[in-house]
């Protein structure tokens, strides 16, 4: 929170501390501070027009502006044009310059370490993702939510190969995941502060971000948009690492494959048993009765699926104890409390704004 130094305009972020402490209601010289996190890998080209649109829709909404670009180990120039944005006298940039690169999931955990805001936006550099929305988000904090989701609506471009896998993660997901996940959210959204305190303090290395921050529940709302096209370049994101994602999502957050063995065990030892006991009351109890004839080898089939079941039911005992090695190991925190946010933020109407359709 940054008091004016005129009490009409957001002050200078020359003598802006580095913490903020909670939102309070907006008044003629107090403006809360936005923090807007971009992870770039390679995108010299989309820095300066994703600065001037984000910036441009700052300067119509009394918030102060802080833009924290982190450098994901690129082999280009955004490392200067990121450079050439710093010292803005309304907008704060910060710039994280990784010292390779460690993945989109490692750069926005960085970014949202950095993050001084009381509220915090996490928006792709490419401008998929329209800064020209954000008043949205910022309502939806405004009338209490603490963490606004972004929802692709569509996208026209988009393959066969991945529209279908997107479609079979999100079912999948919400079949064996903790948390629904609601189908096409993005890493576009809103975080308030309490939600980036608690975000902090997950150590986990294998790490999805958004799985983590709906893993922390908290109030939360929604905005559906359509994706724009990328500005320049090409997206750094291809089927292998979005394979990668969405099992590294799965393994994550859902405990359900490491227990798949046991399952498949169970039901293989249930089958087999049943089958086993048939052909022996069958064979050597009723004389073969059916006049089934059922062979030595098919006895042997059915007697090796039984051990084959309680083997895995054995490799599912062991994945219990697994499992619970990997909570330890994951070291999340037993519960979250939602603290209280003092007073109410501004709504549209306060601030000036319209709602985008």
């Amino acid at each position: 929170m940054i008091v004016a130094n005129n009490g009409t305009l957001p002050p200078s972020f020359s003598d802006t501390p580095k913490e903020h402490p909670k939102a309070r209601p907006v008044t003629p010289d107090v403006f809360p501070v936005i923090s807007v996190v971009t992870p770039a890998y390679n995108e010299e080209k989309n820095i300066s027009l994703f600065y001037e649109r984000t910036a441009a829709v700052f300067a119509e909404l009394p918030f102060l502006c802080e833009i924290v670009f982190v450098d994901d180990g690129s082999r280009d120039g955004t490392a200067g044009e990121i450079a050439r944005l710093k010292n803005q006298p309304h907008t704060r940039v910060k710039f994280l310059q990784l010292s390779r690169n460690f993945g989109k999931e490692v750069a926005v955990t960085a970014g949202l370490h950095e993050a001084s805001g009381d509220a915090v936006i996490i928006l792709d550099v490419d401008l998929q993702h329209p800064p020209e929305i954000i008043p949205q988000f910022i309502a939806k904090w405004s009338s209490g939510a603490d963490v606004v989701i972004g929802v692709r609506k569509q996208h026209n471009h988009e393959g066969v190969i991945k529209s279908w896998g997107s479609k079979l993660f999100y079912r999948i997901m919400n079949r064996i995941s903790e948390v629904d996940i609601v189908p096409h959210s993005t890493d576009f959204r809103l975080l308030d502060r309490q939600v980036i305190d608690e975000f902090k303090k997950f150590t986990e290395r294998s790490r999805i971000t958004r799985g983590l921050i709906d893993w922390l529940g908290f109030n939360r709302d929604y905005i559906y948009f359509k994706a724009d096209e990328r500005q320049h370049g090409v997206a750094s994101y291809n089927l292998q690492k979005l394979f990668r994602l969405a099992f590294h999502s799965i393994t994550s957050h859902s405990l359900f494959p490491l227990k798949l063995a046991g399952y498949l065990g169970v039901v293989l030892t249930l089958a087999a048993g049943a089958l086993g006991l048939f052909v022996i009351f069958e064979n050597y109890v009723f004389n073969d009765a059916m006049g089934l004839q059922i062979s030595n080898v098919m006895m042997l089939a059915i007697f090796t699926v039984f051990l084959i079941g309680i083997i895995l039911m054995c490799l599912g005992l062991i994945a219990m104890y697994i499992a619970a090695i990997h909570a330890e190991v994951s070291n999340r925190p037993l519960y979250v409390l939602r603290r209280g946010r003092p007073g109410a933020k501004p709504t549209v109407e306060e601030m000036g704004q319209e709602p985008l359709s």
